[in-house]
């Protein structure tokens, strides 16, 4: 049986993650789902002061508190900020980190950094009238409607801190979604497949990954374990 930390993206909750956590779950194995403060069930406690460091707070209380071990740790789009920053603090406790079409930032880097000047100005226009919680950049998606909770501004805006334990993770794994429309991720799979400490997938998905090819990432994912 092998242990699954799933961390999910800006704007969701551990709900996104339902259906992949059914698969994986089905096939004998363990998997927690946080949702990061201030968002998904624990959108009451949003407020503009959440930072980057609190969601990884999140993730690595989890880890502590349920005594977790030869984790599978898997993030996708934003959630690739916080499983980098769990990785530098509890990377002795991760057996896999895997990247579902996700920010993969280096030490210093923000996702401020990493988005477009357009992506940017929408992040700001976007919580004028919510200060400090972004609001959705994209349409929502029949069946999220009422789901989906403002992103705290402040964690886009504090970097990555490296140079602790990642460098004790074995095993590395970027999925790109080659059919998504979001444009910040090519990158990150290029940079990947030139270091052979990568092993890389490319899905024809759209960036909910999981939503559009289940089998697919549950493939992926389950090859982890073996």
């Amino acid at each position: 049986m092998a242990t699954y930390v799933l961390v999910h993206g800006a704007w969701g909750g551990s709900w996104g993650y339902a259906s992949l956590a059914r698969e994986l779950r089905a096939a004998g194995h363990e998997v927690h789902i946080p949702s990061l403060t201030g968002l998904g069930e624990r959108a009451h406690l949003a407020h503009g002061g959440i930072t980057l460091s609190d969601h990884i707070a999140d993730v690595v209380g989890l880890i502590d508190c349920e005594g977790l071990s030869n984790i599978i740790l898997v993030g996708h789009s934003y959630g690739g900020m916080v499983v980098t920053g769990v990785s530098a603090l509890r990377g002795g406790l991760i057996r896999s980190i895997v990247y579902l079409d996700a920010f993969l930032p280096q030490d210093g880097e923000m996702l401020w950094d990493i988005v477009d000047d357009d992506t940017r100005a929408m992040y700001i226009q976007n919580q004028r009238g919510t200060p400090g919680l972004v609001q959705p950049i994209f349409p929502i998606p029949p069946g999220r409607a009422g789901r989906v909770s403002g992103h705290p501004l402040l964690t886009l805006l504090e970097p990555v801190k490296l140079g602790g334990e990642e460098g004790t993770i074995h095993r590395r794994v970027y999925v790109y979604a080659s059919a998504s429309p979001v444009g910040s991720f090519r990158r990150f799979r290029d940079r990947c497949v030139t270091d052979p400490a990568w092993q890389i997938h490319d899905l024809p998905t759209g960036h909910m990954v999981w939503d559009d090819d289940l089998a697919g990432v549950t493939k992926i994912l389950l090859a982890e374990a073996s």
